[in-house]
């Protein structure tokens, strides 16, 4: 996906960190209640010590639409998650993106017109009113947009099983995307086999499959994946275990089955903080997750010891754009009445994702 952030001005690019926290700290004193900002858990410190509230993208965006007195939104996440946020929260509030070339690669993976072309060469195929589109929260608003107008949902990690099970109460074949790990450990916990998975590759027609393929699938995965979650490799676990016997793996997942088959729990971002903060002091614990978050949970539990599954170790690099000049840059800017990075979903596309995602409310 295209986006163009302006460069900064130079004066906050040579800012010391003392007047970046200067400047933060002025900016909300003065914005005051009419500000929250929100943290994504992936985000450095540097910008999660300013978070109002930190989670995941779906818990931060209805966070966002709970609070009813702000009326500025700064989110420090992702494009697709300000955008959820903009399309949960009310009309008088704006949300802004501190730094616009904080997308998503995965989200980025699957777009409209590769999803309508997948839709209609698979209505050629299949009856198309047995096909349930799926897509992963991380997607863009006009993916969301298309899944509630034919009849689908979103999920996310956490609720995938339960959105899929409804899917196929619905249907015969789910089309899920953009994500196809996410997809495939989903479909094999429910019981299903990689015989009834196939992966669409949309630079290939009919997906690189056969008219049986498709007719033979349950479900059909998006060649898409997670450039972080990606890295984690068995390898990796087979070396934490020569080390540590006893130690336990816990990943996202996001990653390759391969590496969720050899691990001892499998679980959203949120389910691996619970796992953390629940487990007994002198635990090993290596997690296949990013980063940052792996580090924070090091410092903030030092009861047990945490460490990524992956010792070259590798960041979310959009995620990692978000920085503190840039957090400060878009909270002058609201100070002094401009708004900065505001991100819009317009109107006819926030309302079809507005469906999807109170649909996998109404699941779950």
């Amino acid at each position: 996906m295209f986006r163009l952030q302006t460069p900064l001005p130079e004066r906050y690019v040579h800012a010391t960190p003392e007047e970046l926290e200067a400047w933060i700290v002025a900016a909300r004193s003065r914005l005051g209640e009419r500000l929250v900002i929100l943290g994504h858990h992936y985000q450095r410190d540097e910008v999660m010590r300013w978070a109002d509230a930190r989670g995941d993208s779906f818990g931060l965006a209805r966070f966002a639409a709970s609070q009813r007195q702000a009326e500025y939104v700064v989110f420090c996440g992702v494009q697709f998650m300000a955008e959820s946020a903009d399309v949960l929260t009310g009309a008088h509030q704006k949300v802004c993106l501190p730094d616009l070339n904080a997308g998503c690669s995965m989200a980025d993976m699957a777009d409209l017109d590769g999803v309508e072309t997948a839709w209609e060469e698979l209505e050629r195929v299949v009856d198309i009113d047995a096909v349930v589109p799926i897509t992963y929260m991380n997607s863009s608003a006009v993916l969301k947009d298309f899944v509630g107008r034919h009849g689908g949902a979103v999920c996310t990690s956490s609720n995938a099983a339960a959105v899929l099970r409804w899917a196929l109460a619905r249907g015969s074949k789910v089309l899920f995307f953009p994500d196809q790990h996410l997809g495939r450990n989903t479909a094999l916990a429910l019981g299903y086999d990689h015989g009834d998975t196939r992966v669409w590759d949309p630079r290939k027609d009919l997906g690189g499959l056969d008219d049986v393929d498709v007719k033979q699938a349950t479900f059909l995965l998006w060649k898409g994946h997670c450039s972080v979650h990606q890295r984690f490799r068995p390898e990796h676990v087979e070396a934490f275990r020569a080390e540590h016997p006893d130690g336990v793996v816990v990943v996202h997942p996001e990653c390759a089955h391969e590496v969720v088959a050899l691990a001892d729990e499998v679980g959203s971002t949120d389910a691996i903080i619970r796992f953390v903060e629940g487990a007994p002091a002198g635990t090993e614990i290596a997690i296949a997750t990013e980063i940052h978050l792996v580090h924070r949970l090091a410092n903030e539990h030092p009861e047990v010891r945490v460490t990524s599954l992956d010792p070259l170790v590798c960041p979310c690099s959009t995620m990692f754009r978000i920085d503190e000049p840039h957090l400060a840059w878009v909270l002058e800017g609201l100070v002094e009445g401009e708004v900065r990075n505001r991100i819009v979903v317009p109107d006819e596309v926030a309302q079809g994702a507005r469906t999807a995602l109170e649909r996998m409310l109404s699941i779950t």
